[in-house]
């Protein structure tokens, strides 16, 4: 009896661990996320939101991306957006990674602006440092923050 009472514990518990996942969930980097950039000193650079969706194999496909906020560097341009993360977790629902982001502009020119996210997955949240090199005037660096739109909102 005891041990048909174990065995029925470990199916239900094994059960419910599947149930109610969804995108916006902690452990997902699948959805919309929306970013914001600021320099050295706290003021905001730039700021976008776009769709992630895992590619697999530490892979990350971004869709969906639009600026917010440009600064000078990509006002007008046109860019190319790649990404990578790594995520593992418990069984508690604490996921913990890697990501990194590069946002390209696309000129004819030989120098295009580069915008690199380098950082970690902390639950829902996504914090790190940029930096930004490229032509005259479009150079800086600082941190990031990225995290679901809030519902609603």
């Amino acid at each position: 009896m005891r041990k048909t009472n174990i065995i029925a514990l470990l199916f239900l518990a094994l059960t419910m661990a599947g149930c109610g996942s969804n995108t916006s969930g902690p452990g997902n980097i699948n959805g919309n996320w929306s970013a914001t950039l600021t320099d050295t000193n706290g003021a905001t650079v730039y700021a976008f939101t776009t769709t992630f969706t895992e590619a697999g194999a530490g892979g990350l496909t971004v869709t969906n991306f639009t600026f917010t906020s440009t600064g000078p560097c990509f006002a007008t341009y046109p860019t190319s957006e790649t990404g990578t993360f790594t995520l593992s977790g418990n069984l508690n629902g604490s996921v913990m990674g890697t990501f990194g982001m590069t946002i390209t502009t696309i000129f004819p020119a030989a120098t295009n602006n580069v915008l690199t996210l380098q950082g970690t997955v902390n639950g829902s949240t996504i914090s790190g440092t940029w930096t930004l090199t490229g032509l005259t005037g479009c150079s800086g660096n600082g941190t990031f923050t990225i995290h679901p739109p809030m519902a609603g909102g």
